[in-house]
């Protein structure tokens, strides 16, 4: 089904430019409404549906956030208002609060001026497809208000941030704790700002918090998993044992050891499985996507682990898992499911996984992924024009093969098409880092040759 509004992660854009304006979130509310309270039918006759609403901590989140309250309340729905709350908080609290949907309002890891809207199911889960596009139909209807007797009505969760805490903490197993460790603990000037220290410090942990003071504007500005390294310098600084990154929304993760070295989602992944496969924890394999490190899957590999590739997004991963019945995987951003603690990707829960990998190996990232070899990767963008495709290109798909053949099964090279603006994502990995830089070289530049040729 073609999508005309809904992306990978929801509907996402600059803020004040269609479609995240006013109208257009009041209206999708509304279609929202309407089809999620034909699509529970576990609701009682005459009992009208409840939508949880958080958001991060952008300061167009006020504005959409009242829109989008008007459209569910037109349409009917009662809604529940928790304010500022990490994106994985809202899947969780949505299922125990048996509500019919949960909204974010959040752009993750972009900067201010974006925000957008995504939705979870009943389930604490994506939408389904079929929802989406129920909803998108929608817009396209007529906005009617229902009777003032039938208007939803609104309120808000006072105890939210502390359900969702200790929702985190219960992840975390009972005989462990974190006493004795120094850990920096940047948030972003995020949605995790008031949750994540609270949750460390509880298992005892000494915390330093940094990117805990938003703003508005803040959010992501030079801190956080995207800009890992105003983590490092507090890790230094405080000669802390470890640093933990979370983006804007808490759903990626990164870690720095005392040393400042920098952990990225790959190499968190592994020291996950590398725990759960020695303690006989693991279910299955692991999902990655086709930017993840080849490394990686060579590592599983000689663990006996079996591996498969999404195409990128959280949301190919956790198709992919569920249709192999498998519990772990994510990407290299740091975004990481782990299905038996949580039905979406956590940034939180993700760390204490980590954490409790470490803390029962007495070990260090850096030892515990020693025998993870991540090989050098060189990602070129080339813009083109919208009408290229680079399938249908003869130079670019000769250029592919001779660089398939000279790696000779000891690398990779991908080339994919950005979903959101016209690029080509040029992708080459392989042992030799000064082979891998030329071959993406080489073949950005063919791509580019190919996309200004008159033929095209």
């Amino acid at each position: 089904m073609s999508r005309k509004y809904f992306g990978t992660d929801g509907v996402r854009g600059k803020v004040g430019e269609a479609p995240i304006t006013p109208e257009f979130v009041m209206r999708l509310g509304h279609a929202a409404g309407r089809v999620l309270a034909k699509s529970d039918r576990r609701l009682p006759r005459g009992e009208r549906p409840a939508v949880l609403i958080g958001k991060d901590t952008r300061i167009s989140g006020y504005m959409l956030e009242s829109a989008l309250q008007a459209g569910l309340s037109a349409a009917g729905v009662d809604v529940m208002l928790v304010g500022p709350m990490p994106t994985p908080a809202i899947a969780y609290l949505t299922r125990a609060l048996r509500l019919q949907a949960g909204v974010v309002i959040s752009a993750s890891h972009n900067s201010y001026e974006d925000n957008g809207i995504k939705f979870f199911s009943a389930a604490g889960s994506k939408l389904p497809d079929k929802l989406e596009h129920a909803i998108e139909e929608g817009l396209d209807e007529p906005m009617e208000t229902m009777s003032s007797a039938r208007l939803g009505k609104a309120k808000r969760i006072d105890d939210a941030a502390g359900r969702y805490i200790e929702f985190c903490k219960s992840t975390f197993p009972n005989e462990l704790d974190l006493r004795g460790m120094k850990i920096v603990v940047d948030c972003a000037h995020g949605a995790t700002y008031h949750i994540a220290p609270h949750v460390f410090h509880e298992l005892g942990a000494e915390v330093v918090p940094i990117g805990t003071w938003p703003d508005g504007l803040n959010i992501n500005h030079d801190c956080g998993s995207t800009h890992p390294d105003a983590l490092k310098a507090a890790v230094l600084e405080h000669r802390a044992d470890l640093g933990v990154a979370f983006d804007g929304d808490g759903d990626r993760v990164v870690f720095t050891d005392a040393s400042g070295r920098i952990f990225d989602g790959d190499q968190l992944i592994y020291m996950i499985a590398k725990h759960r496969h020695r303690n006989g924890g693991m279910r299955g394999g692991v999902v990655g996507t086709l930017m993840t490190n080849l490394g990686m899957e060579h590592a599983l590999e000689k663990m006996n682990v079996p591996f498969a590739r999404a195409d990128v997004g959280d949301r190919y991963v956790l198709e992919l898992l569920l249709q192999n019945g498998w519990q772990l995987g994510g990407e290299g951003s740091g975004h990481i499911l782990c299905l038996d603690k949580h039905t979406t990707g956590d940034g939180i829960i993700s760390a204490l996984q980590v954490l409790h990998a470490l803390r029962v190996n007495k070990t260090t990232p850096a030892e515990f992924s020693k025998d993870l070899i991540l090989y050098p990767q060189v990602l070129v963008n080339v813009r083109v024009p919208k009408s290229f495709e680079f399938r249908d290109s003869i130079p670019v798909q000769a250029a592919l093969v001779e660089a398939k053949c000279e790696l000779d099964g000891n690398g990779r090279v991908l080339l994919r098409p950005s979903g959101t603006e016209p690029v080509v994502r040029v992708m080459v990995e392989g042992k030799s880092r000064e082979q891998v830089q030329q071959w993406a070289d080489a073949i950005a530049n063919t791509v580019r040759e190919a996309a200004a040729s008159p033929a095209q």
